[in-house]
């Protein structure tokens, strides 16, 4: 083989190399990423902890840059029937402000109509999960328990963040996670820091499912052990 045509076959094979690299550092990026649906109740009880909450919900979406891609959509409901969606998005700065811009408003809990939006959703998208945080339940458990089971059946797991100590919410919010084998944890307004470690936690097994959560628990996250020991395919 002539030396000119020897380095244009060197060439194509680096070219070829290079394609099928980039082809496969592609496809694990796809793959290492996630949707993640996140629903907060802005109702006025929740007015006390508003801020600092949304403040640290927004460090969520940067503990998973060294995972792999997030993508969330934001959802809200407050006074009378209002039920606010968001578009999707990876960019933490952009759901932060979003988040700030939100003021908490009287009016009562919409979960059954968070949980169709989320089967809603499916119909055209995977997600890998639904976030709730919220501190009160004021609907139909049997209601609400008949859509939960509907993301049952699409796989879809729900993580309740329960802020408070409201012993009826607890045990419908209880039932839900049950229901979605997903996930329960509580927190107060005295030690809403809390909240960062166990939506961190999340956020890793949306992107990167049950083997990126425990090594996110191997992080220090102790919090997520909690979660770890709920989920039914972790056993």
């Amino acid at each position: 083989m002539a030396k000119d045509q020897l380095t244009r076959s060197n060439s194509l094979s680096v070219q070829d190399f290079l394609k099928k690299s980039d082809q496969m550092i592609a496809h694990e990026n796809k793959e290492n990423s996630g949707r993640l649906l996140f629903a907060m109740d802005a109702t006025a009880s929740r007015e006390r902890s508003w801020d600092m909450a949304c403040q640290i919900q927004a460090d969520m979406f940067m503990s998973t840059q060294d995972i792999g891609n997030l993508e969330i959509s934001l959802c809200y409901f407050r006074g009378y029937h209002e039920f606010q969606v968001l578009d999707w998005s990876c960019d933490a700065a952009k759901l932060r402000d979003q988040m700030l811009q939100v003021r908490c408003l009287a009016g009562h809990t919409q979960i059954k109509r968070t949980l169709e939006h989320a089967v809603k959703v499916c119909a055209s998208q995977k997600i890998k999960a639904v976030v709730f945080v919220g501190d009160s339940f004021e609907e139909n458990i049997d209601d609400v328990g008949a859509v939960a089971g509907k993301l049952s059946m699409l796989g879809v797991p729900v993580f309740i963040f329960h802020e408070g100590h409201d012993p009826a919410a607890k045990q419908a919010f209880q039932h839900i996670v049950q229901l979605t084998q997903g996930a329960y944890c509580a927190f107060d307004q005295n030690s809403v820091a809390q909240l960062k470690e166990l939506l961190c936690a999340v956020a890793a097994f949306a992107v990167g499912g049950i083997s990126a959560l425990k090594a996110h628990s191997q992080k220090g996250n102790s919090l997520a052990n909690s979660i770890i020991k709920q989920l039914p395919h972790s056993k």
